[in-house]
C-alpha cells in the first residue's frame, strides 16, 4: 500500500485527491490549473471572439461616406479647402439660423423666395481628423454690400486652398483671423467621391426644389 501511494503521488499529486477505504484505493480527478482541458471553454471570452487586426487593416473593411456637415470650420481645427474649381458652387440657400441649418435651393424656385435666401459659395473643406464638410460663405447680395465677415471668410477658404489654416472669429475685429500651421503638415486625403455625391448627402434632406417645400411654408408662417 505504502509503494502506491508514493507511486501515485510522484505522478498525480497535483491533480489527484485519494482518498482509502479498507480493500481498494478510490482516486478522484479535480480540475486544476495544470489540467485547463477539463474547464468548460466560456464561448464569450472576448480573447476568443477579436477579430485579427491584420483583416481590419488589410481591407477587410471600407469606410463609407453617410454624413457631410454643412457648417462653418470650428474654430481650433486646422483646414485645407479643395482646390478645384469644380469641387465648390455658387448657388442660392436659406440659413435657418435658430436651427443651424441650411437649405439649397433650386435656381428655379428664386424668384418666388426673394428675401428669403442669400447667395452662397459652397467650399469643399477637410479638418486633420479626416472630417469632410460643406463650408458655405455669402457672397454680396443685390444691393453689392460685403461684410467683413463674409469678405475675410471668403479668404480664408482662398488661403486654405494651398495651406492649412484655423479660422477665427473676431467679434472685436468683426472678422475673421486666419492662423496659418507652425509646422508641414500632408496634404490632406480627400475622399473617393464627386462633388455631387457630398451634394447628395448633405443635403439629401434639405434641398429645396418645389415652392410648397416644407421650410418655405414655414418662413410664410403656414
Amino acid at each position: 500500500m505504502s509503494n502506491s501511494k508514493q507511486h501515485l503521488g510522484r505522478n498525480h499529486e497535483p491533480d489527484l485527491m485519494a482518498t482509502a477505504d479498507q480493500n481498494n484505493l478510490r482516486v478522484i480527478v479535480e480540475p486544476t490549473q495544470a489540467n485547463p482541458a477539463a474547464a468548460p471553454l466560456d464561448p464569450f471570452d472576448p480573447n476568443s471572439l477579436r477579430l485579427d487586426q491584420t483583416f481590419v487593416e488589410g481591407g477587410g473593411v471600407k469606410k463609407l461616406l453617410t454624413t457631410v456637415p454643412i457648417r462653418k470650420p470650428g474654430q481650433q481645427d486646422f483646414i485645407r479647402v479643395h482646390p478645384d474649381p469644380a469641387w465648390r458652387l455658387t448657388a442660392a440657400a436659406i440659413e435657418l439660423k435658430e436651427d443651424r441649418e441650411w437649405f439649397l435651393l433650386r435656381p428655379e424656385i428664386t424668384s418666388k423666395c426673394l428675401g428669403e435666401f442669400v447667395p452662397i459659395q459652397l467650399f469643399t473643406a477637410i479638418n486633420r481628423q479626416k472630417v469632410v464638410f460643406l463650408w458655405p460663405v455669402k457672397l454680396p447680395g443685390s444691393d453689392g454690400k460685403i461684410l467683413e465677415w463674409h469678405r475675410s471668410a471668403a479668404e480664408a477658404a482662398e488661403h486654405a486652398m494651398n495651406r492649412w489654416v484655423r479660422v477665427k472669429s473676431n467679434t472685436s475685429l468683426g472678422a475673421y483671423e486666419i492662423f496659418e500651421a507652425q509646422s508641414t503638415i500632408p496634404d490632406p486625403e480627400w475622399p473617393e467621391v464627386s462633388f455631387a455625391e457630398l451634394l447628395r448627402i448633405g443635403f439629401r434632406d434639405r434641398l429645396v426644389d418645389t415652392y410648397d417645400h416644407q421650410v418655405l411654408k414655414r418662413l410664410r408662417g403656414e
